[in-house]
């Protein structure tokens, strides 16, 4: 029983590195739909950042927002 559990238990560690990677792909896809579109409002909220643009579409970013360090040459 404990076995499976621990099993299980490693199925839903997370690895926040993969996770930054996966939201910022998304939020890539994201962007590339607005482009030509302009961006009217904006608004940072506890857990998302909420974007409008003139079409009166509504985007939603979330997750682990933020910046990488970048090895220097």
């Amino acid at each position: 029983m404990n076995d499976r559990i621990d099993e299980l238990l490693h199925l839903i560690e997370v690895e926040p590195d993969a996770l930054r990677e996966a939201e910022f792909m998304q939020a890539q896809a994201i962007l590339e739909t607005m482009v030509g579109k302009s961006i009217t409002a904006a608004e940072i909220e506890e857990t998302r950042i909420v974007i409008t643009t003139n079409d009166g579409s509504k985007y939603f970013f979330y997750g682990f927002l933020g910046e990488t360090e970048t090895a220097s040459e």
